[in-house]
């Protein structure tokens, strides 16, 4: 399961719309390693005032692991999560996230090329 969603919140998406702050607060709560990892890099990206932050660093394990390939595979967490930072998220592999500042349009279009990808890939990372 992607989320452990309150019953609260599945009342609500059952009669509406779902209140963006409400859903952001699941994703926390739901996956405290991605979300962690995530405001980290906005942090860090926001005190250095680089066009972006990224992490080089794999997951401490498995779950951690699949906190992440579920938080940044659906369009729904990514883009909520994107509005709520204020950046941009870019993801390669199975752990380099990259949270990008709106306006660095270059440095994330240069980041999601397939030239990036490749120059990305370890023998370490073949089965993450």
């Amino acid at each position: 399961m992607s989320l452990t969603v309150p019953n609260e919140l599945l009342d609500q998406a059952g009669t509406g719309e779902v209140d963006d702050a409400a859903f952001v607060a699941c994703v926390r709560d739901s996956l405290p390693y991605a979300w962690s990892l995530i405001s980290g890099l906005v942090e860090e990206r926001d005190r250095s005032g680089a066009d972006f932050a990224d992490n080089q660093v794999p997951p401490p394990d498995e779950a951690a692991r699949g906190e992440l390939l579920r938080c940044l595979a659906s369009d729904a967490m990514r883009g909520a999560l994107e509005q709520h930072f204020g950046v941009r998220l870019a993801f390669q592999n199975c752990h380099r996230v990259a949270v990008f500042h709106p306006a660095a349009t270059e440095a994330f279009d240069e980041f999601v090329t397939p030239r990036a990808q490749i120059l990305n890939q370890k023998p370490e990372l073949v089965d993450c």
